[in-house]
């Protein structure tokens, strides 16, 4: 009975991670809104990078393909979100990107041309190998965006201060990658859902731990880091 219990006790919270996962990771999208707007408000980006922008179109792409494969709602539903948001926040920066800048990195048509790549890749994979492939890639871009805000553990490190790690992006990733984890690994089942998510919870705890340790000392960074990395990305997803 025991076991029962405790099992019925799982799959609830599993369903209820299920429900809450779509909104936290819509949220997590909507996080660079106020950074984009003040880019467009102010008609300059100044050091921001592009990349985070960038990199968001082709995660929200793979994720969007793969959660139409599988037929998974929310899944395609948060990440069609977020590629759309992530459309037109790369839209409205590169307006006002410089030509070329070694803090984007590189220029707004190598960035055009490598977010291409990855789109023809993936619906290469999609065409060809199935949606097993395109969840393999989704799994390799989400670790590479999730471990990009560690960039900034040398900053931290040098300066003792945690300014460079955004306290509010921190938690709701470590909160959306929670509810994402907990929904693949006992809901849906899924390794290209919760291997991502644990990773990237790994990364998010790390930052928090690094912002408990060192703190802030209320100056502004402005070094590259991604999503909100200027105050501040999701699957996630």
């Amino acid at each position: 009975n025991n076991k029962i219990q405790l099992n019925t006790m799982i799959e609830d919270l599993a369903k209820l991670c299920g429900k809450l996962a779509p909104i936290m990771g819509i949220c997590v999208y909507m996080a660079p809104t106020s950074t984009i707007y003040n880019v467009w408000n102010e008609q300059k980006v100044g050091d921001l990078p592009l990349a985070p922008y960038t990199s968001m179109i082709c995660n929200s792409f793979v994720w969007f393909t793969y959660g139409v494969m599988r037929q998974i709602p929310m899944v395609w539903i948060t990440n069609g979100t977020g590629l759309a948001l992530g459309i037109v926040y790369f839209s409205v920066f590169s307006c006002y990107a410089p030509v070329q800048s070694s803090t984007l990195p590189g220029s707004v048509a190598q960035h055009v041309m490598a977010a291409s790549c990855i789109i023809i890749l993936c619906l290469g994979l999609a065409t060809f190998l199935g949606a097993g492939m395109v969840g393999n890639l989704g799994i390799f871009l989400c670790v590479v965006m999730f471990a990009s805000p560690l960039a900034a553990l040398k900053v931290v490190l040098q300066t003792k201060s945690a300014d460079a790690i955004p306290l509010p992006f921190t938690l709701a990733s470590v909160i959306n990658c929670i509810f994402w984890s907990v929904s693949g690994l006992f809901d849906l089942h899924d390794y290209a859902i919760y291997v991502p998510n644990l990773l990237a919870l790994a990364f998010s705890l790390v930052q928090l731990l690094l912002k408990i340790i060192y703190g802030s000392t209320g100056r502004q960074w402005s070094g590259m880091v991604p999503l909100e990395q200027e105050e501040e990305e999701g699957e996630d997803m």
